[in-house]
């Protein structure tokens, strides 16, 4: 009966843990690191950085619009980077942000697009093509 149990116990976390994991054919979400970011600039990849912050309405409603797009397969190949706002310091100045809620796209090194406040599922999947 021990026996049992612990099986079916050891199956459960092992359940728990393997749907926690991304879909496979999800971008990649990292949080926001200067040297990760010019990596996969270099390696030509289509990135998008997200500056927000915990207390902000816009990047609230912005997050599951990017959760969905995340998750769509066009975007499978894509890296997408959380920069906190509030903590951000040098970044938000080395990346021209003055604001949270904004959205900076790239294809490799070269900026395909920026915008400040969109909760349009339309323009925010709009600037996210722009990386492809």
């Amino acid at each position: 009966m021990i026996h049992r149990f612990t099986l079916l116990a050891a199956a459960l976390v092992a359940l728990t843990w393997v749907a926690a994991l991304p879909p496979a054919n999800a971008a990649e979400r990292l949080p926001y690191d200067a040297a990760a970011l010019a990596a996969a600039q270099k390696a030509g990849k289509s990135i998008l950085v997200h500056v927000s912050a915990p207390w902000c309405a816009t990047c609230k409603a912005q997050k599951p619009i990017l959760d969905k797009l995340a998750a769509d397969p066009a975007f499978k190949d894509m890296v997408m980077f959380e920069l906190d706002f509030d903590t951000g310091g040098e970044a938000l100045k080395a990346l021209n942000t003055r604001v949270q809620s904004t959205l900076i796209a790239y294809k490799g090194e070269k900026e395909s697009g920026r915008t400040v406040g969109d909760t349009s599922s339309g323009g925010i999947e709009a600037l996210l093509k722009s990386t492809l």
